[in-house]
């Protein structure tokens, strides 16, 4: 399970990139640690490290979950009123962006079975493509169609779409129905604790629910609602109150360690914020590397990791070490795969320009 990091064109966030550096690298090893065939002979190597790596590891996604709502309310609303004229030009940019290197990484997927199946054979090895199975992915309805993914993790990037259009249609509403700038900013707020408290209390506690945003929007709504209680300069105190509360209050009825991360996460977020480090900590060049180009190392390193599988299943013993070996190096030709992809890519993918202003003045 995996989380796209958002694509975004403002200025680099060292915390925030710092974040996506650790989450994208668990997701990496944990779709390694899972899919196998490499980890089904490593296991017995580092058998704790495997298990814990293919089960827990993908609570990783949480953290994408919550820089993804943070991300959102910084762009489309610092203030907490939508900032956009034309909503739904600013999504279909928001569409392109996402989908531009998604089609080309599911292009490469396809073809990187292709060669893997030709290898191996092994139950982690997608099916063969179907055009409608395509034109479903094209669309991200491939999860709400029942179509198999044509790479592991692809469902998230729907999820992203769904999350943004929703947090985006919130703060519409609430820009129609409030008077003002400081009343839309209060009606946007509100209408977002809602739908997070309707997430974490009902749809987030029923599987059946996990192809739609609203099963996630508890964990994404932390990131909007932290970003915009850390921007008061008033004391912050009993907004954080307000926002860890309903949250504790959900884990007591039905504990789920995703969300208990989804909240840490979030309160690291805001004391990033409040304390200065979100812009300037941690200071490395390897970090912030890692952190661009977390969204490449997303979308390529599944194909990447099913040839180098289908390499050493054909020709390599099927030995604990050799295997072990295997998986360090598909992590490592990932990482290079995802920096290349987001040369060659990502960073050509049309931009979100800056929102234009819908007319709201904003008070000081």
């Amino acid at each position: 399970m995996a989380e796209a990091p958002l694509p975004g064109s403002g200025p680099r966030l060292a915390f925030v990139d710092a974040l996506k550096a650790v989450a994208s690298q668990l997701i990496v090893l944990h779709h390694l640690a899972f899919y196998g065939p490499m980890s089904d002979h490593a296991h017995s190597l580092l058998p704790t490290l495997v298990s814990w790596l293919s089960q827990e590891a993908r609570i990783a996604v949480q953290a994408f979950l919550v820089i993804g709502g943070f991300l959102a309310a910084q762009s489309l609303a610092p203030s907490g009123v939508l900032l956009a004229a034309r909503p739904l030009s600013l999504l279909w940019r928001r569409y392109l962006k996402l989908v531009t290197p998604y089609l080309a990484a599911v292009l490469l997927g396809i073809a990187c079975a292709a060669i893997a199946r030709r290898l191996m054979t092994h139950d982690s090895l997608p099916g063969l493509p179907t055009l409608p199975q395509v034109v479903a992915h094209a669309f991200l309805l491939q999860s709400i169609l029942g179509y198999e993914g044509l790479s592991a993790g692809v469902w998230y990037i729907a999820i992203d779409f769904q999350l943004f259009a929703l947090l985006l249609g919130i703060l519409w509403l609430a820009r129609r129905l409030g008077q003002g700038a400081g009343r839309a900013a209060f009606v946007g707020a509100l209408l977002v604790g809602a739908l997070a408290l309707a997430s974490l209390y009902h749809f987030n506690r029923d599987a059946d629910w996990d192809v739609w945003g609203v099963y996630f929007f508890g964990s994404y709504a932390l990131g909007v609602l932290i970003y915009w209680a850390t921007a008061r300069k008033q004391p912050i105190a009993g907004w954080l109150l307000l926002l860890v509360v309903p949250v504790v209050t959900a884990l007591l009825v039905d504990y789920r360690s995703r969300i208990a991360v989804a909240l840490v996460v979030a309160l690291a977020l805001g004391l990033a914020r409040c304390t200065g480090f979100l812009d300037s900590w941690p200071r490395s060049r390897l970090i912030a590397g890692l952190g661009k180009i977390s969204y490449s190392v997303f979308l390529v390193h599944f194909p990447v990791c099913l040839v180098v599988s289908g390499l050493f299943a054909r020709f390599a013993p099927p030995t604990a070490g050799v295997n072990l070996a295997g998986m360090v190096i598909a992590w490592l030709a990932s990482m290079a795969a995802g920096a290349l992809f987001y040369r060659l890519v990502e960073s050509r993918a049309p931009v979100r320009r800056r929102c234009p202003a819908a007319g709201f003045k904003q008070k000081p």
